[in-house]
């Protein structure tokens, strides 16, 4: 088990990461990463030896918070909320956190890939049963099915407002029963 100022100081340099890539994208210098955390840069290396180290750390953050957003929807009513919510948070990962996903270099990416990607069919899984079970939303649905259409969105890029109106034609559109607009 790492001392726990080594665990503070990787924290500290993956909140500084995760907000450099957010603002500067995947390209933004390791040296202002390692400043900004408060720490220096061999520090910094210490942790993460190379740029794909420290993408693979924040991308793997990223969609460990999305996962733990679907587990805690899972006590959420109704189900088809929960769904939608999660459905609205994985659209915002997908569009956000996308260039990120992709600065990871090829090598050794699709088991990472492979393993995130079933992360998020283990996810909507389940908040999909609840829905279903519910009789909220078409029982022929599957999570690839919503997690294709959820992309789709995502890659459609076109703003919050776009994004919610998408996203309602789907509910819509999957849905046993149509609800009332917004």
């Amino acid at each position: 088990m790492p001392r726990a100022d080594a665990q503070r100081n990787r924290a500290r340099i993956l909140m500084s990461a995760k907000k450099a890539f957010a603002e500067r994208g995947p390209d933004a210098p390791l040296d202002e990463i390692a400043r900004n955390a408060g720490v220096g840069n061999a520090t910094l290396y210490r942790h993460f030896p190379t740029r794909r180290d420290l993408l693979i750390a924040v991308y793997a953050d990223e969609v460990t918070e999305l996962t733990a957003n679907g587990r805690d929807l899972l006590h959420h009513d109704p189900p088809a909320d929960a769904l939608f919510a999660w459905l609205r948070a994985f659209i915002a990962h997908a569009a956000d956190k996308g260039d990120l996903a992709r600065a990871i270099p090829e090598d050794g990416r699709s088991p990472l890939f492979d393993e995130w990607h079933a992360a998020m069919h283990a996810t909507v899984a389940p908040l999909l049963a609840r829905a279903q079970e519910a009789g909220a939303v078409r029982s022929d649905l599957d999570g690839p099915d919503l997690l294709a259409l959820a992309g789709a969105i995502a890659a459609a890029g076109s703003g919050t407002a776009r994004t919610d109106r998408l996203l309602r034609l789907v509910r819509e559109g999957i849905a046993t029963s149509v609800p009332a607009p917004d």
